[in-house]
């Protein structure tokens, strides 16, 4: 009996567990989805924001959220495959809300639980003087779109700085993949039933290459 399967799917549900930003207390995160034009979610919430968390009066220092996430994705091809974008914010000494850290990290290529950690970074100021006129305004530098942290275009020109680093843990499912003559050395999902509710497709352009099966060359 022939196949008729014409897409694959990527299951993931996960959290943003913590974060360590030694120089900041009372933060929050903010996430979203980045993918290519190939991608459409089918089923789950595609931004969120976190409740505030604040460091631990031990000598542990993380900031924790144990915050969730879960959603679906469809596909024809592994190209654009999506990532997580995550911003975190906090208070200046003025109670202004500014950016303490952009960060992205694509989801995991293969079935299972996984843990990433993803080095967080700023832009920065081009001069002293816009440093100092950011810091007294409260309007410091920042993407007016976090989404552009998971692309290239226009980033040679970013001045960054490293800033923290956020953890986060992964559960993935992939259905179909090997039917479709892709295989990402781990176990396919075949007959695994993935109930999904139709939402709005909002494709992204991304961009990711994939290694792919020699069965189908």
């Amino acid at each position: 009996m022939a196949s008729n399967v014409s897409v694959f799917l990527l299951n993931v549900n996960g959290q943003i567990e913590s974060a360590e930003f030694p120089e900041y207390d009372e933060l929050y995160c903010k996430y979203c989805f980045v993918y290519g034009h190939d991608w459409a979610p089918v089923s789950g919430v595609e931004e969120g924001i976190s409740q505030i968390s604040s460091k631990s009066r031990t000598t542990e220092q993380s900031l924790v959220w144990n915050f969730p996430f879960e959603i679906t994705f469809k596909s024809t091809n592994p190209h654009g495959w999506p990532q997580i974008v995550v911003s975190v914010y906090g208070p200046d000494v003025f109670g202004n809300d500014v950016v303490r850290g952009y960060g992205a990290v694509h989801m995991p290529f293969t079935s299972g639980r996984h843990n990433r950690t993803v080095p967080m970074f700023v832009p920065e100021s081009s001069s002293k003087l816009q440093e100092f006129t950011s810091w007294f305004t409260g309007r410091r530098p920042e993407f007016t779109d976090p989404k552009v942290v998971a692309q290239g275009e226009g980033r040679e020109v970013t001045r960054v700085r490293s800033q923290g680093f956020l953890n986060l843990s992964f559960n993935v499912v992939l259905k179909d993949l090997k039917k479709l003559g892709y295989n990402s050395g781990s176990t396919d999902c075949q007959d695994l039933p993935i109930t999904i509710n139709p939402i709005k497709n909002l494709a992204k352009e991304n961009c990711q290459s994939f290694r792919r099966s020699p069965s189908c060359l």
